[in-house]
C-alpha cells in the first residue's frame, strides 16, 4: 500500500504521532509501525477513524492538505450552505491552485468573517497556516509553527464528518479516508455531494 501513497512516502512518521492525539490503544496498535501509509491501515483497521484522518492531515504536504479540507467540506455541505462559508472555501481553493501571500491572506479575512465555526472556514485557517508568516503584511515575519496546518484541516474535516448529522460520522470519515489516500497517490480526492 504504501508503495501508492507517493504524496506521504516519506513523512517521518515519528515526528507525526504527537500530532495525532493518539489514545492509549491506537498507540498499541502501532507498535512496531514505522511507515505512514501502514500506520493509517492499521488506524482503520482498528476502526480509529478521528486518529486515522488527523495522521492524513498532518502527513500530506499542506498544499494537498488544504484541497483535502476542501473537498471533504464540499462533500457534506448543504445545499443552504451560507454565502460566507462558500467564500471562505473558494479563498481556500484559490490558494491551493496558487500559492500567493495575497490569496493566502485573503483565505484567512474569509475564515474570520465566517467566525471559524464551519468546515469551510477552518480549510480557510488551514492555507493561511501554511504560508511564511502570520504576522500582518509588512512586519516581521512570523512563521506558523509546522503542525498548524494540520491541525486546522483535522479539524476541518472533523466538523465536515459530523454536519447536520453526527450520526454519519464513521461512514463519512471512511469516504474522507479514501479521498485522502487519492489524493496521497497523486489524484483529485473529489467526492461528491453527500445524499441526503
Amino acid at each position: 500500500m504504501s508503495q501508492s501513497l507517493a504524496k506521504i512516502i516519506d513523512t517521518d512518521l515519528t515526528a507525526l504521532r504527537p500530532r495525532v492525539g493518539l489514545s492509549a490503544v491506537a498507540v498499541t496498535a502501532l507498535a512496531n509501525c514505522t511507515l505512514v501509509a501502514d500506520a493509517l491501515e492499521r488506524l482503520e483497521a482498528g476502526g480509529f477513524l478521528v486518529e486515522a484522518t488527523r495522521l492524513v492531515a498532518h502527513a500530506l504536504p499542506k498544499r494537498e492538505a488544504v484541497w483535502w479540507a476542501c473537498m471533504c467540506a464540499t462533500h457534506t455541505a448543504p445545499e443552504d450552505l451560507a454565502e460566507i462559508d462558500r467564500q471562505a472555501r473558494e479563498s481556500a481553493e484559490d490558494w491551493v491552485r496558487q500559492q500567493t501571500d495575497k490569496l493566502r491572506r485573503q483565505a484567512m479575512r474569509q475564515a474570520e468573517e465566517a467566525d471559524f465555526t464551519t468546515p469551510e472556514a477552518w480549510a480557510a485557517v488551514a492555507a493561511f497556516w501554511s504560508g511564511d508568516s502570520m504576522a500582518p503584511e509588512g512586519q516581521a515575519a512570523v512563521p506558523p509553527a509546522p503542525h498548524l496546518c494540520g491541525t486546522a484541516v483535522a479539524g476541518a474535516i472533523v466538523l465536515a464528518a459530523v454536519r447536520g448529522d453526527p450520526l454519519r460520522q464513521p461512514a463519512r470519515l471512511k469516504r474522507f479516508l479514501e479521498s485522502g489516500r487519492n489524493i496521497a497517490a497523486g489524484g483529485p480526492g473529489r467526492l461528491p455531494p453527500e445524499e441526503t
